[in-house]
């Protein structure tokens, strides 16, 4: 037995994995598992009976980690959709060049019990019929996180007791999402990646995944974001009300990626990390030398920005897809993911990058691998997710409260188990593919 095969025989000995695959049949359970110390707050729970007798079981999904204030009602029985709502602070945060926490905690407060009542009223149900409340409660900002879970307790009160809580890791939100969509069987590989997290992870039930690797640094979406900023893409008006990765993918169809080279991160690890700090820097230094040459300030659109953003877009898609690429090929080396049909999901916020995605489609057929993505109104942060995540782990008894008593919000909560350490010692070099993108 090697040293990978007993780490993994070690983490497995720490789950209890829900069924073989699909999305298992609701069967009002009569009780659950005792949630993990992070889910607790550190306090020991005693397993709460959950009996919803033959009448509905509605979910209520709570999201405002970021700069989206979600709500969304489900139903755990027959996973269906029954109503949502959803502010978006987008504008005003793209007006101020980026998210000020402060800014984005008022706005939360300001909207979510409006966004609540709104979902529920879509739903056609009012808060005593609820069975139980999602929320997402790490990671993120922690201004806006604190929102979530203080309303969230309000309306516990307001709910009754026969309510439950069910604590969210937003980036597993993300990983399931799919889920809800059509049937994905675990295990399955998923790489999140968003303007906060960048990460590759093995998903082998639903509260169980193994992580190959994560940022070490900044995310992609932060560097489009910075780069936008930096080009003053907003100074143009068809761009002027899109996100920072909408602008560069926009911007860039007209660009020339090849004008511009930039040195692809990470090259002499052969790991599953990523890093995109020294590509912004490469970047910025870029536009620096060509306002000079070009005699403008910054400020000032350059007559390059299209190239410059279409060679910083490309650059970000290879580093994903490579990294990406040696997690496939280790997770079939270790019969982590079976070699009947492995799958590989893509979720968050850049997932509904064109280029991104068509570079990993590239990478996954050379491997053999199916790609998968939500559709990208379930990419970005939103309730549904957040509901869904809370459907999945009702129909599998796991992590379920009575009330939020004890649990605190986490701006920084690494996803599952880390084994990042047995990828780099695996060092694959993985072959060179021509993504053509």
């Amino acid at each position: 037995m090697n040293n990978f095969t007993r780490t993994l025989r070690r983490v497995s000995a720490r789950f209890t994995v829900s069924g073989a695959g699909g999305l298992p049949r609701l069967v009002a359970p009569r009780g659950c598992r005792s949630p993990s110390r992070a889910e607790s707050g550190g306090a020991s729970r005693r397993p709460q009976a959950v009996s919803t007798g033959g009448a509905p079981c509605l979910v209520l999904g709570l999201e405002t980690s970021c700069d989206e204030t979600g709500a969304a009602v489900l139903c755990a029985r027959s996973g269906a959709l029954l109503g949502e709502a959803l502010h978006s602070q987008k504008e005003v945060h793209v007006r101020n060049g980026g998210i000020i926490p402060t800014l984005a905690q008022q706005l939360h407060r300001e909207h979510i019990a409006g966004v609540v009542q709104e979902a529920l009223r879509a739903s056609g149900t009012s808060l005593c019929h609820l069975h139980a409340i999602a929320t997402s409660v790490r990671p993120g900002l922690a201004l806006c996180l604190a929102v979530g879970l203080e309303h969230s307790a309000l309306l516990l009160e307001r709910a009754g007791p026969h309510a439950k809580f069910i604590p969210i890791h937003h980036m597993e939100a993300h990983a399931l999402t799919v889920r809800m969509m059509q049937q994905v069987e675990f295990p399955f590989l998923v790489l999140l990646v968003s303007g906060g997290h960048c990460l590759l992870a093995v998903a082998r039930g639903v509260d169980d995944f193994l992580r190959l690797g994560q940022t070490l640094d900044e995310a992609p979406g932060d560097i489009f974001d910075k780069v936008a900023r930096r080009l003053s893409l907003h100074n143009i008006s068809e761009l002027s009300a899109m996100s920072g990765g909408q602008a560069v993918e926009h911007i860039s169809k007209d660009g020339n990626r090849m004008a511009f080279h930039f040195k692809h991160p990470l090259e002499k690890y052969r790991d599953c990390n990523f890093s995109f700090s020294g590509l912004r820097t490469q970047v910025s230094q870029t536009i620096k030398q060509k306002e000079l040459e070009e005699g403008i300030k910054e400020g000032q659109v350059l007559e390059c920005a299209s190239s410059i953003a279409a060679a910083t877009q490309y650059t970000v898609a290879a580093h994903i897809a490579k990294r990406t690429h040696r997690a496939m090929v280790f997770c079939l080396q270790n019969s982590l993911i079976p070699t009947d049909n492995p799958t590989l999901v893509v979720s968050g916020g850049v997932a509904s990058n064109s280029v991104i995605k068509e570079a990993l489609g590239h990478v996954a057929t050379a491997v053999g691998f199916t790609v998968i993505c939500p559709p990208p109104h379930l990419c970005t942060d939103n309730g549904i997710m957040i509901g869904w995540n809370g459907v999945e782990r009702l129909r599998a008894n796991v992590g379920i409260l009575p009330n939020t008593s004890g649990i605190r919000f986490e701006p920084r909560s690494p996803l599952g188990v880390d084994i990042s350490e047995q990828v780099s010692n695996a060092s694959i070099r993985v072959p060179l593919v021509n993504l053509k993108i």
